[in-house]
């Protein structure tokens, strides 16, 4: 199957995870053209199979399923409870005397691929780690074609020679966690205009470009630096049929001149959002908290009541460095739009 094929023009939906991605989003922008995804790295086998089947009955175009390539964890109580003691300033603040321990710490990525082969979706993408070749082949065989999340040289080749169809070259400047899986996240330093010519001219394979893309001009100076598509998150994620928090959207729509940084603090891996005080009262502790998705599980009931209270302080807020270029409107109009800016050049 070839990729480039399953959709009209070179733009993907940055795939968003906890409840950004809705199945309207996905088929507005698939219907449109471009190629919708949904996030299922948090979503059960059962949520997988409801959120598809709502998709395939709005549109009958091809989309894309992301997933996070990772193992379950098994913390033992004395380092879950340090990790409490860690947030113990957070939640203080939400006025709770002690922070509950998580049903459980992430979905079971087995069971979310074998969902994966069983719902056969266009394509599937992949981060924080790299699937087998063997893994790779028994999506081929399903007719699913595979892209990799890369930050590196390296982690592109890697890619390549498992078998993937093309890989992300994702740049510093993208929202969300970064998805390094070869060296320290923290090395992996490259915007997408540095990583995107380098992986370009390092693989054979296609190469998407994301990170600080956001309107027309900026896809074409994409495709002119080698890449045969660009993947947009930030640019999506304040769409009408984004399922953010309204709070969280009008944070985006209205960012100016707000810093974005990268924090683990939130999840044990970084992650670009906006800064806000979370990110603060955790500085000084955020190298000491467990790897995701440990911490990402504990963080989880105060985001919660942080939009229960629609308070953006202790929301992660997740978003690229170029928000501030970020424009409301429906998904399909702003695929639409984002034509005519490359036409015009």
């Amino acid at each position: 199957m070839e990729l480039l094929s399953l959709f009209s023009h070179p733009i993907i939906q940055g795939p968003m995870a906890g409840g950004s991605n809705t199945p309207e989003q996905v088929a507005a922008v698939s219907n449109a053209g471009a190629l919708g995804s949904l996030a299922g790295s948090l979503l059960s086998p059962d949520a997988l199979r409801s959120q598809v089947a709502a998709i395939r009955a709005l549109t009958d175009r091809p989309f894309l399923i992301n997933f996070f390539v990772q193992g379950t964890p098994s913390p033992d109580a004395a380092s879950v409870e340090a990790a409490k003691t860690l947030l113990k300033p957070v939640y203080q603040e939400l006025g709770w005397s002690e922070l509950p321990t998580p049903a459980k710490w992430c979905e079971d990525f087995a069971a979310q691929f074998a969902t994966l082969l069983e719902l056969r979706p266009a394509v599937a993408s992949f981060t924080f780690d790299i699937l087998s070749p063997v893994q790779v082949a028994s999506l081929h065989a399903a007719g699913i074609a595979v892209i990799g999340t890369v930050t590196t040289i390296a982690e592109a080749l890697a890619w390549q020679a498992a078998g993937a169809d093309a890989v992300v070259a994702s740049g510093v400047e993208a929202g969300g966690h970064r998805g390094t899986f070869i060296g320290a996240q923290k090395d992996a330093t490259l915007t997408t205009f540095e990583l995107l010519p380098s992986v370009a001219a390092a693989v054979r394979i296609p190469v998407i470009a994301a990170g600080g893309i956001m309107d027309g001009k900026d896809i074409q100076r994409a495709l002119a630096a080698g890449a045969k598509a660009v993947q947009m998150g930030t640019a999506f994620l304040v769409t009408n049929e984004s399922g953010i928090h309204p709070a969280y959207k009008q944070a985006l729509l209205t960012a100016g001149d707000r810093p974005t940084r990268q924090t683990r603090a939130f999840s044990g891996r970084y992650a670009r959002g906006l800064e806000n005080r979370f990110m603060r009262v955790m500085a000084d502790v955020e190298l000491q908290v467990p790897a995701y998705p440990v911490q990402n599980a504990l963080t989880g009931s105060i985001r919660a009541e942080a939009a229960r209270r629609g308070d953006t302080e202790w929301m992660s807020l997740w978003c690229g460095s170029s928000v501030n270029r970020a424009r409301g409107m429906p998904a399909a109009r702003l695929v639409e739009t984002l034509l005519k800016e490359m036409k015009a050049g």
